[in-house]
């Protein structure tokens, strides 16, 4: 069933197909397996029929892939930071969307140069550029398209 009608990534799994009545199929198939295995579902947090949903953090849908604009807001209201700690939560929070934006490495180069060791925490105009640069970035990426 993995890869024909389900995906399956560590203990979450969805079912698809491309008409409602298959779908229902492979479903009630999957089903069967989970209470053949004895396996336990959270029904709080099944979701069934949906034509979108949040998937590791990012919206899955007809379109392909987006961001979660949840997730965005947070990064949005991001104040610059004052500290590494501010710069190390930052690249952390918005590293989960490099795949987003075109250059990402190189953009993100002076807020990294930040987390060497033994330089001297100094947050100056490269450093603001490259900050609101990815924000802006972030909060208006495009759509990524999968494979079919």
């Amino acid at each position: 069933m993995v890869e024909d009608s389900m995906e399956v990534f560590m203990d979450d799994f969805s079912v698809m197909d491309d008409t409602f009545e298959t779908c229902l199929v492979h479903l009630g198939q999957v089903l069967q397996r989970c209470m053949e295995k004895n396996l336990v579902l959270n029904w709080e947090k099944c979701h069934f029929m949906v034509k979108e949903g949040i998937v590791l953090g990012h919206k899955v849908s007809q379109k392909g892939l987006e961001v979660d604009r949840a997730k965005v807001e947070v990064i949005e209201e991001f104040p610059p930071p004052i500290l590494v700690k501010g710069v190390r939560s930052f690249l952390g929070h918005i590293g989960f969307y490099r795949r987003f934006i075109k250059d990402f490495s190189k953009i993100a180069h002076p807020l990294c140069k930040l987390l060497e060791k033994e330089v001297k925490f100094h947050f100056d105009d490269a450093c603001m550029i490259s900050f609101r640069f990815l924000k802006e970035k972030l909060a208006s990426t495009p759509i990524i398209i999968n494979p079919d």
